[in-house]
């Protein structure tokens, strides 16, 4: 899987999440066998450039890989100047976002609300697309609602003005993460351009990634919530793709020690205040799936201190293998 000149480790790409795909997680993800991170979208308002939050979004101190900085907006020029900005800052390929369905981007017209105004889509990306000297990547949806699904429509707009890979989430605006997404829509995508496509949507585990890229045609993979609280599910994948076999799952031990050092990661990267409030949400996704994990989980998200989050997680960890061991 190549993107212009850039070359992936392999075809499986974190996707860009407002609030989860942070320098902490990113990093995680890379490290367990993602071929490129995507980072949470970026205002393309230059009044915004300057926030504590849009500064930790664009914050790639230390990651290795390639640096793939996402865009959102809605006004062509706003938007290069975005790009520009961006690539100052160390972007190594700009991605637009038309896919996100969130009411309060999608009431700026920006994310997928754009999908219907593809004359706005074209001169919004010929505008990033010569604003800059790196790549140019697109995120998008199927459609608008199930009626509009003019997805191959965008695509070959997005292809003839200068995109150099586009991500496909197979579900429209209207369906938010609602439902199951669908891939008849990926499929005729791929059929239609000749620029690599990265299927993307409900991708949460090695045989669904196996059937996804097999039934569409895609030339890579991008997975979203499947990585939330499962950062292994990259090596899973990759490992499954290459040998048809399936990688043992984590061990408790190493469960630990990586939600551990994830939780410090963010308890660093936002300090003592947010960080401990920051770490509840991914702490909570890690134990999702522990059958005796919701009381934990209750008490864990009433801790503000980040020293006794650290010293709690330690606790239930030794207790987990201590009943193992029983």
């Amino acid at each position: 899987m190549q993107i212009a000149q850039y070359k992936l480790d392999n075809p499986l790409i974190l996707a860009p999440m407002a609030g989860v795909t942070d320098r902490p997680f990113r990093l995680l993800c890379k490290e367990l066998g993602a071929g490129m991170t995507v980072s949470e979208m970026i205002a393309s308002n230059p009044k915004l450039w300057n926030t504590k939050k849009s500064l930790m979004r664009s914050d790639h101190a230390g990651e290795p890989g390639i640096r793939s900085v996402q865009i959102a907006g809605a006004e062509p020029e706003m938007m290069a100047q975005a790009a520009q900005h961006n690539v100052e800052n160390g972007a190594e390929i700009i991605d637009i976002n038309m896919g996100c369905p969130a009411k309060k981007v999608c009431k700026k017209a920006a994310g997928s609300a754009l999908l219907q105004y593809p004359d706005l889509v074209e001169d919004i990306i010929k505008a990033v697309v010569n604003a800059v000297e790196v790549p140019v990547t697109l995120k998008i949806r199927t459609g608008w609602n199930p009626d509009n699904r003019n997805g191959v429509d965008i695509a070959k707009i997005a292809q003839d003005n200068g995109i150099q890979a586009l991500a496909v989430h197979g579900r429209t605006r209207a369906c938010k993460y609602q439902g199951f997404a669908e891939y008849d829509t990926i499929a005729a995508i791929k059929q239609a351009i000749e620029i690599p496509v990265i299927a993307n949507g409900d991708i949460t585990s090695p045989e669904k990634a196996k059937f996804v890229l097999e039934y569409t045609g895609a030339d890579a993979l991008m997975v979203g919530r499947g990585a939330q609280g499962n950062p292994w599910i990259f090596r899973e994948i990759w490992h499954y793709l290459q040998t048809g076999e399936f990688l043992e799952s984590p061990s408790i031990e190493e469960v630990r020690n990586v939600m551990i050092r994830h939780v410090k990661g963010l308890h660093q990267f936002y300090g003592d205040h947010m960080g401990p409030k920051i770490a509840r949400k991914h702490v909570s996704w890690y134990l999702q799936e522990q059958a005796d994990s919701k009381e934990f989980r209750s008490t864990f998200n009433r801790i503000d201190e980040g020293a006794e989050q650290i010293d709690v997680l330690n606790l239930y960890f030794e207790q987990k293998q201590q009943a193992k061991a029983a």
